[in-house]
């Protein structure tokens, strides 16, 4: 998504995956917010990723761990704009849009579908391995829910991991590589270790699939960040994962491909599993 369109929820208790599209808005929800659902909604077939082993907590071990997934933005946003721009809260004492619409690649792939198929994907392969899984949104054909009531789906859940999905929509020329959003400064304890340990895992899962790390935004993949309202308002470990910049080429070639997101998938169920283990 574009700077302007960064959003991130938060879930109950294991992990929330969002992907964060940076800037200013986000797509505000219907005029319900769905509830939290661990159902799997015509979900495509997962495909083990053979390069990488993945990490391997025994499913005892996961028992009873929640993760809360977010996946970026909703397919009717952009046909919302009177429910999206309305402002919430921001968690610091301010305001800032619902949602937005997010970004696409410059053949037209959106934000909202790429982040769907992933935030899918990692719920098929944390489900197998006994992990219960929220999803902030049921489909890809709603709007919203607001960046505030996505967070508040995983502080309900008591997710022991939120992962916010996104990508990015920088227009310069040379950017490109993922890099993973915390809050900062800090607002209650999850937002501290747990969160940064929570981003650091995940930033290496990407990195060893061969992800490059972000050369325009952030620090060696890491970018701790004030505005973003899904991480303020989070009372657990949450992070927001901005998988590649839409707009250039090679990030648009991965993000685009059915292999590109089965791998990006991968790499955030392997960085969710050696953090719940």
């Amino acid at each position: 998504m574009r700077r302007r369109d960064l959003s991130i929820f938060l879930a109950g208790s294991v992990a929330l995956v969002f992907t964060a599209c940076g800037g200013p808005a986000e797509t505000p929800p219907s005029s319900a917010a769905p509830e939290p659902t661990s159902m799997s909604v015509g979900s495509p077939p997962i495909t083990a990723d053979p390069t990488t082993a993945p990490a391997s907590p025994s499913t005892n071990a996961l028992a009873g761990k929640t993760v809360v997934l977010d996946p970026g933005h909703n397919g009717r946003n952009s046909s919302n704009p009177g429910v999206i721009n309305k402002p919430v809260p921001d968690g610091r004492g301010g305001s800032k849009a619902c949602n937005t619409t997010g970004t696409a690649t410059n053949a037209g792939y959106s934000e909202h579908a790429f982040t769907w198929d992933v935030a899918v994907r990692v719920r098929e392969a944390l489900t197998a391995r006994g992990v219960k899984v929220v999803m902030t949104r049921e489909d890809d054909n709603g709007v919203g829910p607001c960046v505030d009531e996505r967070a508040k789906i995983g502080n309900r859940a008591s997710a022991d991991a939120v992962v916010s999905i996104h990508a990015d929509g920088s227009n310069s020329a040379s950017a490109r590589g993922f890099h993973i959003i915390y809050s900062a400064p800090p607002l209650n304890a999850a937002q501290r270790e747990p969160s940064t340990k929570l981003a650091g895992a995940l930033r290496d899962t990407l990195r060893a699939k061969g992800f490059p790390v972000s050369n325009y935004i952030g620090s060696n993949g890491l970018h701790g960040r004030p505005d973003i309202a899904g991480m303020n308002h989070t009372t657990r470990p949450a992070v927001m994962v901005e998988c590649g910049n839409m707009r250039h080429p090679e990030d648009a070639a991965q993000l685009s491909s059915a292999a590109g997101r089965a791998k990006y998938a991968s790499a955030i169920t392997d960085g969710l599993l050696r953090y719940l283990g």
